[in-house]
């Protein structure tokens, strides 16, 4: 009995040896570790356009490789233009991978606009195909998971567009960048050598930012008024969703009633056409104005040319704060643009005499000079 235990334990004791070393050998050639890219490294461009994400994956091959300077070697030679047979390829007529490496991707938060004509949101894998006469067709292809253009296949496209390139000074390691911004766009640019590659990506500002507010406002957001109240002041500030901003205006009130959420709710019915309602509003908020408001308001009410509201908010501007300056130059612009001559003059002048700020002495002397006073 005692032979045939040690028998078993020496078999079983080599079968779990043979079990480890497999499983190590198989892990090792599992468990390649990261080394350093030395030529064309892995780079990374994130940008915002409006709340909508862009994300550039890429890598960025120099023009003076290994001590060769390719400089007028890299379009047409390195980068052939148009479509080509790519060796090892798939065979077919392929572009450019717009990089180097593996396929150069482009992700996009929400649906944009690129160069006017309309893509969805996802990840794409981004191609070129660069023609000697500037023209550039750039190609989003559905497939970004391949290595770089070798395999593209043309029904793979979710959209193409062309573009113009354009010359630019030397710049030695291939870059992606936006060199333009707008509130609703930015333009992505390729710049490489002496050729850059511009992309205009648009977004729909309005759609994805109402579409943030109504996520965030069933979020924690949602248990408070400041993010109503900011909702519904931007829609006053852009002019547009009247309706839901007038609810969520409303939801701001019920929890804070104070100057900032009466006037937001008074300029959205001034932007429906409610003036009565709108004035009704705004007469319960300058109660609960402060100075800057009140002058803030009389300057709003002068832009909609309501010349005898703007009076009347900033003379209470200057019974409640008769020591400030600011206040009678604001009256006195305000009688300025009502044409009211006399009482322009005189409030410009008492400013004047009250040792005004620089800014409002400058503002003052201006518009004195315009109605023909001498200093």
């Amino acid at each position: 009995m005692k032979a045939l235990y040690k028998q078993n334990f020496v078999a079983a004791f080599w079968s779990l040896i043979i079990v480890v070393f497999s499983s190590v050998v198989i892990s090792a050639q599992n468990q390649n570790v990261t080394t350093p890219r030395s030529v064309s490294p892995a780079a990374e461009v994130k940008q915002k356009i409006g709340l909508s994400s862009v994300v550039v994956n890429y890598s960025r091959p120099r023009v003076t490789l290994n001590g060769n300077d390719r400089s007028g070697q890299i379009w047409g030679n390195l980068v052939p233009y148009g479509f080509t047979v790519l060796q090892g390829g798939n065979g077919g007529e392929n572009p450019w991978r717009a990089g180097a490496n593996e396929n150069t991707t482009i992700y996009f938060s929400d649906d944009v606009m690129i160069e006017g004509k309309p893509l969805p949101a996802g990840k794409y894998g981004l191609h070129m195909a660069v023609f000697e006469d500037g023209r550039v067709t750039v190609i989003f292809s559905k497939n970004h998971t391949s290595w770089g253009s070798f395999f593209y296949q043309p029904e793979e496209d979710a959209l193409r567009v062309d573009v113009r390139s354009k010359e630019i000074p030397h710049t030695e390691v291939l870059t992606y960048d936006f060199v333009d911004m707008g509130s609703n766009y930015g333009v992505l640019a390729l710049s490489w050598e002496k050729k850059q590659i511009p992309i205009k990506i648009e977004v729909d500002l309005q759609k994805t930012v109402l579409a943030n507010f109504r996520k965030e406002l069933r979020g924690l957001p949602a248990f408070f008024w400041q993010g109503f109240q900011t909702a519904a002041q931007w829609c006053l500030n852009n002019n547009t969703n009247h309706e839901e901003a007038l609810r969520w205006s409303e939801i701001a009130i019920s929890r804070n009633r104070s100057y900032p959420t009466l006037a937001t709710k008074g300029g959205l019915l001034f932007q429906t056409g409610k003036q009565a309602e709108g004035d009704k509003i705004l007469d319960e908020a300058v109660e609960l104005a402060n100075k800057n408001q009140l002058n803030a308001l009389g300057y709003q009410m002068m832009a909609q040319k309501r010349f005898d509201r703007a009076i009347e908010f900033l003379k209470l501007n200057i019974e409640r704060f008769p020591d400030d300056p600011n206040g009678y130059d604001s009256l006195g612009e305000a009688y300025t643009q009502a044409g009211d001559r006399e009482n322009a003059i005189k409030n410009l002048r008492k400013s004047l005499s009250m040792n005004p700020p620089p800014l409002v002495k400058a503002n003052s002397e201006k518009l004195l000079k315009e109605l023909g006073e001498k200093l």
